[in-house]
């Protein structure tokens, strides 16, 4: 069966995985078994994927990232260069935790920047905008916009990443697509 996706000659992939059409895994990658890669990812130089990880469609991963076991990213997911997943809160060399691992989901359209840390068992919302260096220790919501460390909300963004001013009507509107959002109550949703 010819192969519809590409790796470059020093990525390693272990049997057992699922990738899909159009994927490109780049150099000095690594992409562990039972881990299933949607279409159209692009994998960048120096990444681990560990087992069981779920990536959907159109995931662009940059150099150097993490990802272990317990992630699963949604469609069009950002992941900036150098940024890493944990998968234990309390690691100790010495005590074994493998299949204790805290499950995180990065919704779809989200991006995290580069260097982040996204600490386990907390989710990433739909179109979430994680800044640089910003280390994520609680569930982030859809559209939020947070940085720093401990990260801490600083405002919202729009599908297309354009800062979103919500006016005194709780409406905001994306310069780039015109696509207008809605705040009640601390969430954020498209209504147009």
């Amino acid at each position: 069966m010819e192969q519809d996706y590409f790796v470059h000659p020093t990525a390693v992939v272990d049997d057992g995985c699922v990738i899909g059409k159009g994927v490109k895994i780049w150099h000095f990658s690594h992409i562990m078994p039972a881990c299933t890669i949607g279409d159209q990812c692009n994998i960048g130089q120096n990444v681990v994927i560990s087992p069981e990880v779920i990536l959907g469609r159109n995931v662009k991963i940059q150099n150097n990232v993490s990802i272990y076991t317990g992630v699963t990213c949604g469609d069009d997911v950002f992941l900036g260069p150098s940024c890493v997943f944990t998968n234990v809160t309390n690691p100790r060399s010495g005590v074994n935790r493998r299949g204790q691992y805290d499950k995180t989901h990065v919704g779809t359209g989200a991006s995290i920047g580069a260097n982040a840390t996204i600490v386990c068992g907390h989710d990433i919302g739909q179109y979430a905008f994680i800044g640089a260096g910003a280390v994520v220790t609680k569930n982030v919501p859809d559209y939020a916009l947070v940085v720093g460390n401990p990260a801490r909300q600083i405002g919202w963004m729009s599908e297309f990443g354009h800062r979103l001013q919500f006016d005194e009507k709780g409406l905001a509107t994306c310069a780039e697509s015109q696509q207008v959002y809605q705040l009640i109550n601390h969430t954020v949703k498209r209504i147009q």
